[in-house]
């Protein structure tokens, strides 16, 4: 089953065609569909390999239900993009200025386990994962808001910027308290 090509995977099929060679004398790129460009190609093997293994168990899970859902194909230029950031894990959500999701990414997805979920690295991989799903629809440009105090925020605000999405702002909004909850009482010793 994992030996069969996976046809229309937003994770493994996703493609941009961009002619590197010829620009327009205003010094923009032309496009050309005769050369396809990976997005996800340079991700490391082993986490290829594992988005491929959760695609195939999702086409077999929906191969189990009857139902099939009607999607309709969005073309979203300008977005919001959600970093939540803890010790413990790096969650990015894309998604539309209305707030619908287009596309996220966790560490877990991409097959991090345990303490490698709250590194940066991980914030790299699940950022470039997220992306490549909503380039497919259109997406170009992103407000950043952040959110925890994890090591994965600033590399996966890097990564937004590195996989070619524009930054319009970034914020953060991370909770803070104002005084906060009761203190416990002090200690009788």
């Amino acid at each position: 089953m994992e030996d069969q090509k996976l046809e229309n995977d937003p994770i493994v099929d996703e493609t941009l065609v961009v002619d590197e060679t010829e620009a327009d004398q205003d010094g923009e790129a032309k496009v050309d569909s005769s050369k396809p460009v990976d997005l996800l190609a340079d991700l490391p093997d082993d986490i290829k390999k594992k988005l491929e293994k959760n695609k195939a168990a999702r086409l077999v899970k929906a191969k189990k239900s009857k139902k099939k859902k009607k999607q309709v194909e969005k073309h979203i230029t300008v977005g919001k993009a959600f970093i939540s950031s803890t010790y413990n894990n790096t969650i990015v959500t894309l998604t539309d200025m209305e707030g619908n999701v287009i596309s996220w990414a966790s560490a877990g997805l991409a097959g991090f386990k345990g303490p490698k979920k709250s590194t940066p690295y991980a914030a790299t991989i699940i950022t470039k994962i997220a992306v490549a799903k909503a380039r497919e629809q259109g997406l170009t440009e992103v407000s950043v808001f952040v959110k925890g105090v994890g090591t994965g925020r600033e590399s996966a605000v890097r990564a937004l910027n590195a996989n070619g999405l524009i930054i319009s702002f970034i914020k953060d909004i991370t909770p803070i308290p104002h005084n906060g909850c009761r203190r416990k009482k002090p200690r009788r010793v």
